[in-house]
């Protein structure tokens, strides 16, 4: 049990690393092109198909860039295709969701007092979420009102808002979060690998071909692509919601998620209006903030007691072991005066990761990290501040290392 949680600890941190690093050569790609086609200029005598051009400057040398709308009168030799880092951010997401919530799902996806499952039952219905939101997605785009980018973007968030609201009604928040966030970046990265890409292709057969490429291909693909313009703020700070319980363990979280789409549209909005050169709206960023206090006041909006939890069948096996009370009795000491629902210690007025400790279920759910955080490694406390001793932590080890047997 030892060995298989810290080798299980260090496979999340290497995935979770890999996600993190391909969704940077993504996203820096995505909002470069970005940029950059919203920058382009037009002048007299560019070549023929040319639909505009940009001079940059970067790294001590000088870039001239042009744009072709369909394609230029000859290929080139050398074509450089933007879609590993796509496919790879979602792969490795899709990974870390593996790793973490479905090897995980009794701690992570299911929540019994949300709507009680099977761990199997949980994970199918992971996957269909994740599968029907892209299929929503793609029928809605390719419907008549696909036509309106505006109406499309308004019926679009429409339905986000909706399965914001049924995700935290099927899983725990943090994974309601989550989910959200993977059918968005299955959006994104399926509209590259199922329409940007394989319109591209098209053109490139034509042209090789000796036919003049259907400029709707690139009309389709570019919609697309403002889309994901869009949707990415959003994701980062869905992805990254795991770590603030206050966002996803709130009673309110699906409105905070909603919000949030909101922000990240406007954030958008601005940068896009400077990099094509049509202003300066710095209202965007008043609009963002009075969002944002929103969601800081919805976060902290009381919830309804639901009472004494209790400890799920798989945690029941740290409840029942001889070493429970004295590590009962540790966690109390060194821990709950952070770890609980009314903090005491100076500076902390919620619980860290929304972690409480302070009842035995709380301290039997949280058995693995407890053992890695405070027993195999000195993590936790944050620089021993309430003095934990090697003993106590060599007694959470043996909690841990010990249970069922």
């Amino acid at each position: 049990m030892m060995d298989f949680a810290i080798f299980w600890d260090w496979l999340s941190f290497a995935v979770r690393w890999l996600h993190v690093v391909t969704g940077i050569a993504w996203i820096g790609s995505s909002f470069y092109f970005v940029a950059l086609d919203l920058g382009l200029r037009q002048r007299p005598g560019m070549p023929v198909g040319a639909f505009g051009e940009e001079w940059q400057v970067h790294g001590g040398g000088f870039y001239h860039i042009q744009k072709y709308l369909v394609a230029p009168a000859e290929m080139p030799e050398h074509l450089t295709w933007f879609k590993w880092e796509s496919y790879a951010t979602w792969l490795s997401g899709f990974a870390m969701l593996c790793v973490v919530y479905y090897a995980g799902a009794d701690l992570f996806l299911i929540d019994p007092n949300v709507l009680a499952m099977s761990v199997p039952v949980g994970i199918c219905l992971s996957l269909a979420t994740i599968g029907v939101g892209w299929v929503v997605y793609d029928l809605l785009c390719r419907s008549p009102l696909g036509k309106s980018d505006t109406g499309l973007m308004l019926v679009l968030y429409g339905v986000l808002v909706f399965i914001a609201w049924g995700l935290t009604h099927l899983f725990t928040g943090r994974a309601a979060f989550l989910h959200l966030g993977a059918i968005t970046a299955t959006i994104m990265s399926a509209n590259v690998f199922m329409v940007i890409i394989p319109n591209q292709k098209i053109v490139v057969a034509d042209l090789v071909a000796g036919r003049k490429p259907d400029p709707k291909y690139g009309k389709i693909a570019k919609q697309r692509s403002l889309h994901n313009n869009y949707l990415t703020l959003p994701v980062l700070f869905l992805m990254l919601s795991n770590h603030y319980p206050l966002a996803f363990g709130t009673q309110f979280n699906w409105v905070i998620a909603s919000l949030v789409f909101i922000i990240g549209v406007l954030i958008r909005h601005y940068f896009n209006s400077v990099h094509a050169r049509k202003g300066n709206p710095t209202w965007t960023w008043l609009a963002a903030t009075i969002l944002f206090v929103v969601i800081i006041w919805l976060s902290t909006v009381p919830k309804v007691l639901t009472g004494e939890p209790k400890a799920s069948a798989a945690a029941e096996i740290y409840v029942a072991s001889a070493h429970f009370p004295a590590v009962r009795d540790t966690v109390l000491g060194r821990c709950s005066m952070c770890h609980t629902a009314e903090p005491v210690y100076e500076g902390i007025y919620h619980a860290p990761k929304g972690v409480i400790l302070d009842t035995d279920a709380g301290i039997a759910e949280h058995a693995r990290e407890i053992y890695l955080q405070a027993g195999r490694s000195h993590a936790m406390p944050p620089a021993n501040v309430t003095q934990i001793t090697d003993k106590e932590r060599a007694l959470l080890v043996a909690w841990f290392e010990g249970a069922g047997k």
